[in-house]
């Protein structure tokens, strides 16, 4: 038997409050998919969402401020698809443009080392000389790993995206919008947005410190960086604006 295919359309919904200069089928596009106003295709920093909304964003912050202070060398763990990828990099590049002068990072092999801040992966970085361990898009599951960082005198922040368990791993800091406290209400957001946003507030909060005066920095502009968030959200599929 032949196979048939139906195509299936969605009702548009008319009220969107869209641009009018929009050409028609880039309006019924939008609607199509569930674009409503104009302020829903904001894509500047200044359309997301505020960073103050992230629970454990402030400890976090606290952590980094310190670690940029003492020389505290700083290991970003990473994961090897393209929102971990992402991740990293923008991590890396925002805090070498903040004045971090002492950070490398790490991305494993998943098929080596386990997905995750895995013991052996913690050991890696301890071989590196790591004083700070920041993960980004892993972490949230990774309780063997961060008890092992703890053992070996390595403080862990964790930033990630994916749901937590029933108990999550003793690090200083955690950074997931799907924590149950947390009130940020994109529970979509990509891991590398999770990066940005700590990127965002680690730079508000070195601005009111007077660090980039007292060191004669300019102050970076990280939207620079949002080409990286773009292609670890896309291939994510995740939204990282209102």
């Amino acid at each position: 038997m032949k196979q048939q295919i139906q195509l299936r359309r969605r009702e548009v919904d008319e009220t969107a409050d869209l641009p009018a200069e929009l050409p028609p089928l880039l309006r019924r596009l939008y609607a199509s998919r569930g674009v409503r106003s104009a302020q829903e295709l904001e894509r500047s920093v200044k359309g997301m969402l505020p960073w103050q909304q992230l629970s454990g964003v402030e400890k976090a912050v606290e952590i980094l401020y310190n670690a940029f202070r003492e020389g505290t060398r700083i290991i970003v763990v990473g994961d090897f698809d393209a929102d971990g990828a992402t991740s990293t990099a923008l991590s890396v590049l925002a805090m070498r443009s903040l004045g971090c002068s002492n950070i490398d990072y790490l991305v494993p092999n998943r098929f080596e080392d386990g997905y995750g801040l895995s013991p052996e992966v913690v050991d890696q970085a301890h071989a590196r000389g790591a004083q700070l361990i920041v993960t980004v898009d892993n972490g949230i599951s990774s309780h063997a790993g961060v008890v092992h960082a703890r053992s070996l005198g390595i403080p862990v922040i964790v930033t990630d995206h994916h749901l937590p368990g029933e108990t999550l791993p003793a690090a200083e800091a955690i950074i997931n919008p799907n924590l149950r406290d947390c009130n940020f209400p994109s529970k979509s957001l990509a891991g590398v947005g999770v990066a940005f946003y700590l990127m965002l507030a680690l730079r508000t909060f070195l601005r009111d410190q007077g660090w980039f005066d007292e060191r004669g920095i300019a102050i970076p502009n990280l939207a620079e960086l949002l080409d990286l968030v773009a292609l670890g959200t896309v291939g994510g599929r995740r939204a990282a604006g209102r």
